[in-house]
């Protein structure tokens, strides 16, 4: 346990700055007066780069990697790129990854009272899922080291290693033992999700998920190829309780995924190592809306969540846990009483819904 929890705050691009400022205000009442966590902004993302040149300095890199954790709004904006073509505002979550090895990238997939999923016939509590995506190697890791040739051939490399595919998989099985099992049946199972059957690189992947599933003969194991993963998770999205793959696999099957439940609004993430947590919702920046105080900020405040309880039980802080777990009650039981934004098919302002978030927390406590 520690006396103050230094929290990065990175406001970003588009919406950022809103779903950021409010899940701040989410998580000062969530802990009231005497809250250890103290938040320091930085500058980073594609607005920082139009005026600087920069899009991640130094100094904010540092500050992140001394920090006791990261909070992010959003990053990224249209046009704004490197010359090579790749976003200058995704220099920041790319290199975070990366330089703090935050291999482990949690994607929760559920639906929520109150939230209309496009599948027919699925209600809450039907989808409710996990969706572990490896951040640190596969195709994203040859990111400013592909080749380009003479404007006619270009080349990136997919890499995997046996500790980076081990310490996936062996968090894929921690995280189902911790679960409650797939809505459908109740079983606690691990689907590794590959391109086994067409290239070495997955089907050594699935060859280190074989050895390490030895270690958990409690939990269950299947395998899916990812094409076909993309027809199971609308089809039978109720079968699932964790599902472990390759980065690039991971961050399309986590959008499409996104949008059973509600939308990337309802996307939280936490991307951790064995030292740091970088916590952000999966959305992009939305600059179309940014500035019109529409913003759905619970995939935000849901990725607090889980940064709370990551402290807390990295620290040994049981009052973070508690934290965590009455900001998703509470972000719950104003999702079921129709507190939804504009994304969700409803009406409620940004402020709207942190203001009733907040004064339910104040309730609550």
């Amino acid at each position: 346990m520690k006396d103050i929890y230094e929290i990065a705050v990175v406001h970003g691009d588009g919406i950022g700055p809103e779903v950021c400022a409010a899940t701040i205000e989410v998580v000062k009442a969530a802990l009231g007066p005497d809250s250890p966590l103290r938040f320091s902004e930085y500058p980073a993302g594609a607005e920082h780069f139009l005026k600087t040149g920069q899009s991640f300095p130094e100094p904010t890199f540092l500050a992140c990697r001394a920090a006791d954790a990261i909070l992010h709004g959003a990053g990224g904006l249209p046009g704004v790129v490197h010359p090579d073509g790749t976003e200058a505002g995704l220099d920041f979550t790319l290199k975070l990854r990366f330089e703090l090895d935050l291999y482990a990238n949690i994607r929760p997939i559920r639906l929520f009272e109150g939230v209309e999923s496009p599948l027919r016939g699925v209600k809450a509590g039907d989808i409710d899922y996990i969706i572990l995506r490896e951040n640190s190697e596969g195709l994203y890791a040859a990111r400013g080291s592909g080749a380009r040739l003479r404007g006619e051939v270009a080349v990136d490399t997919l890499v995997q290693t046996r500790t980076g595919i081990e310490r996936i998989v062996r968090k894929a099985f921690e995280l189902a033992r911790q679960s409650d099992g797939a809505p459908r049946d109740g079983v606690r199972r691990v689907t590794c999700c590959d391109k086994a059957n067409v290239l070495r690189s997955y089907a050594f992947f699935r060859s280190v998920f074989d050895e390490v599933a030895k270690d958990y003969p409690d939990i269950a194991t299947e395998y899916a190829l990812v094409d076909a993963m993309a027809m199971h998770l609308v089809l039978k999205p109720g079968h699932f309780n964790v599902i472990v793959s390759e980065n690039m696999f991971g961050d399309i099957l986590s959008d499409l995924a996104a949008a059973t439940v509600g939308g990337m609004g309802m996307a939280p993430s936490a991307e951790i190592g064995d030292a740091n947590g970088f916590f952000q919702a999966a959305h992009g920046s939305a600059p179309d809306i940014a500035g019109k105080g529409i913003a759905n900020p619970y995939g935000t405040i849901l990725s607090a969540a889980s940064m709370l309880d990551w402290l807390g039980h990295k620290h040994g802080d049981a009052k973070l846990n508690q934290a965590a777990g009455r900001i998703r009650s509470v972000t719950e039981a104003c999702l079921a009483g129709g507190l939804l934004s504009a994304d969700l098919k409803g009406s409620a302002s940004t402020r709207q819904i942190t203001h009733s978030v907040c004064d339910r927390l104040a309730a609550a406590a």
